[in-house]
């Protein structure tokens, strides 16, 4: 006669193995994915820290290579129509020249692309910060419906059917299926590389290059930093050494507002913590000249605008800063 106690142990253990072998089967895998390659250091330019690299996906020449492909690939999107540069543009400094994205089908959305420029030093990503990686981040724009509209199973198939991409997968992974979990660290890999620094600012101000900049632009500076004048710095943050030019904070500054309460709850959605209505995280600085239009709806086509809309003091509301 069996015993009863074995029996229930083979049960469960029956039932890990099918668990195991259907996770597999779905495309991701049972450990932890790693590019196999020789890790690379990102180069910084002046008045930027060492990009940061999270330790479970290195950044390698062949998983660079792949990201800047899936980057530029179409076929991310259901009608082989969007990818990541058509928000995300280079040629406008990987950021929207609308003041919405347009997706799959002429589709608007609700938010201004921001520039992917050094995005890689940001806590958490998107305005309302609700995704804390790159790796992350790169999951929303394909299942979003105004987006890409896709499915992230989808784009494993198309992938998967196309023997050049099965390729370079398993150059940059090793042996194994294509899964979500490699497309979304390449495209992270490559996002990790757009770099920007070395500015005027830069060289003036911690490369100590008196004609970097010209004398307007000192005066500006003053402005910015001191808190009886502009007090820009409070949130654009220039630290000692480097300028990051943002606090990776949420503030409500009063833009989109309509009858003293915001139009788009921003941090809220992801907190549901009442002071974080219409609160949206502070973009860095660098570059700036290349992406308006401006602030997480695209409402301000120039920087002279911005510059008045803060000297106004923002639109009221009960949640401003």
């Amino acid at each position: 006669m069996f015993n009863p106690k074995i029996i229930s142990v083979l049960a469960l253990l029956s039932t890990i193995l099918v668990v195991v072998v259907l996770v597999h089967h779905r495309g991701e895998p049972v450990r932890p994915v790693r590019p196999i390659g020789t890790p690379q250091i990102i180069a910084t330019p002046l008045g930027v820290p060492p990009v940061p690299v999270p330790a479970d996906n290195p950044v390698t020449i062949d998983t660079i290579t792949l990201g800047k492909r899936l980057y530029f690939d179409t076929s991310l999107s259901i009608g082989n129509s969007v990818s990541c540069a058509t928000c995300h543009d280079p040629g406008h400094g990987f950021a929207y020249a609308g003041d919405v994205s347009t997706g799959v089908g002429g589709k608007r959305g609700t938010r201004n692309s921001p520039t992917i420029i050094n995005a890689a030093y940001y806590t958490t990503q998107f305005w309302d910060g609700r995704e804390n990686t790159l790796e992350k981040q790169a999951e929303g724009p394909v299942q979003n419906p105004v987006e890409m509209a896709h499915s992230l199973a989808g784009v494993v198939a198309r992938l998967t059917s196309d023997p050049t991409y099965v390729t370079e997968f398993e150059r940059a992974y090793g042996a194994g299926p294509v899964t979500y979990d490699k497309v979304e660290r390449s495209i992270a890999a490559y996002e990790r590389t757009v770099v920007a620094g070395n500015s005027p600012f830069d060289r003036w101000y911690f490369g100590a290059d008196q004609h970097a900049v010209d004398k307007s632009v000192k005066r500006g500076y003053e402005v910015f930093r001191r808190a009886d004048k502009g007090n820009c710095a409070s949130c654009h943050a220039i630290a000692e050494h480097t300028a990051l030019f943002t606090d990776n904070e949420f503030h409500n500054i009063g833009i989109g507002v309509r009858n003293g309460a915001p139009t788009d709850l921003g941090r809220y959605e992801v907190t549901h913590t009442d002071h974080d209505r219409g609160a949206f995280k502070t973009p860095s600085l660098q570059n700036i000249a290349e992406t308006a239009p401006y602030m997480h709806d695209g409402s301000l086509e120039t920087l002279v605008q911005v510059i008045d809309f803060y000297a106004a003091g923002g639109n009221a509301n009960p949640w401003l800063d």
